[in-house]
């Protein structure tokens, strides 16, 4: 099938046919053709299948025709939430390339910024906006933003919004929306809570789905390695030497270890910078931007950070720590290997993670290769259950303690 078989307008098929789209991916095949006939979507499709474009194309479309027959003054029309800034100012730029041949109007407001340029763009009239929960409402709050206009509402990574507490804020912005709409969710994963919420608002919605969560692509190489917690460090000094790798995405379960590991790279002269939620707006698209144009090694980044990183032919996924719920580990790796590209995905397991490594064994129904020739192999036990145990308490003291201290700091700075 090719994008010219789905009853879409040749402005569109113009742009697409520029960047050299020909082909729809399946989760395109299946939702394009709903969304233009007006139909509520449910559509579940993990990372790096093409799913923005599954719904924004079909909404340029709609728009784009409605426009040609209206004189009404330029106001929303659609509305597009998703989590994070880099997945906002993601799907602003693919809505740039598919509208480019029409008159539509779009931008894109999240928070961490000032909030000025945001306002004089709404001011002048858009046609789609892209946003985060946050922004959006206290910019509405504000008296800067009517949803008096709003058709077409799309909520995309809904799993993770959940993850990150958005659930309140979507409940306030859902209220603030018109009951009569077209609304399109699309999520990586379906779990209980995501199902109890589509209920409430979606209406006869079509389920689609593709690339479900438990497949990783075929065309990515993955690999592990044992070693132990003292030597993680040294083994992904020894995996960066020995790899021909100009690309690198490296995943960490904290952003201080994100941190840490962006220094201690750098002191090794490998280029790379950390990417995560406490860093401002301005640190994440820098570092993103230096990694894009190839002047960083590796990018270091937690994963509700690396939600909206999309690189073009990025070579290669490491996770430094193994996720504890699978499905994380699938959308990490789905972030090399797309569109056909060969890609690389390394997991450096320390014992605790042993039983990580084998539930996404498991969930992916493969054994993931073991990479048993290197420096560093694996010694230590994993703690037993009442060792864990008592790790975790000490590490809630510790970490109560440091806390403690940082407040008594404070106090006496003031």
């Amino acid at each position: 099938m090719q994008f010219s078989n789905l009853g879409l307008i040749k402005p569109i098929l113009k742009a697409l046919a520029e960047k050299g789209y020909s082909t729809p991916t399946e989760i395109q095949q299946k939702a394009i053709p709903q969304v233009l006939r007006g139909r509520d979507l449910l559509a579940c499709a993990q990372t790096g299948t093409g799913k923005t474009a599954g719904f924004a194309i079909p909404l340029i479309q709609i728009l784009a025709k409605d426009q040609s027959q209206s004189v009404a003054p330029r106001s929303m029309k659609a509305l597009i939430v998703t989590p994070t800034r880099e997945l906002a100012i993601q799907i602003e730029d693919n809505i740039r390339l598919y509208s480019k041949y029409t008159n539509l109007r779009h931008t894109v407001i999240f928070g961490g910024v000032s909030q000025e340029k945001q306002i004089r763009r709404m001011k002048r009239g858009v046609d789609i906006l892209v946003a985060t929960p946050g922004r959006l409402l206290d910019l509405e709050g504000q008296g800067h933003i009517s949803f008096d206009s709003v058709s077409r509402l799309v909520l995309d990574e809904a799993d993770r919004m959940l993850d990150m507490g958005f659930v309140r804020d979507i409940q306030k912005i859902l209220k603030l929306l018109p009951p009569k709409r077209q609304t399109l969710f699309f999520s990586a994963t379906m779990p209980d809570s995501i199902k109890s919420l589509t209920k409430k608002i979606l209406h006869n919605p079509v389920e689609v789905s593709a690339h479900v969560v438990s497949s990783a692509a075929e065309t990515v190489q993955q690999r592990k390695y044992y070693t132990n917690k003292s030597s993680k460090k040294d083994l992904l000094y020894h995996v960066l030497s020995e790899e021909d790798l100009d690309q690198v995405l490296l995943f960490t379960r904290t952003k201080r270890g994100a941190d840490r590991i962006a220094r201690d790279l750098k002191k090794k002269r490998i280029e790379s910078m950390a990417i995560h939620g406490d860093k401002s707006q301005g640190q994440r698209q820098r570092a993103l931007d230096n990694f894009k144009k190839g002047q960083l090694r590796v990018l270091v980044a937690t994963d509700i950070a690396a939600r909206g990183i999309d690189i073009d032919k990025l070579e290669c996924v490491i996770n430094y720590d193994v996720p504890e719920v699978p499905e994380t580990y699938v959308h990490r790796i789905g972030r090399t290997g797309r569109a056909g590209e060969n890609g690389l995905a390394i997991s450096i397991v320390e014992p605790e993670e042993n039983a990580s490594i084998k539930a996404i064994e498991k969930l992916i129904n493969r054994r993931i290769p073991q990479e048993r020739e290197h420096p560093f192999p694996q010694t230590e036990k994993p703690m037993t259950a009442a060792e864990k145990k008592e790790w975790n308490k000490e590490k809630a003291r510790r970490r109560q303690a440091f806390h403690s201290n940082r407040r008594k700091a404070r106090a006496m700075s003031r």
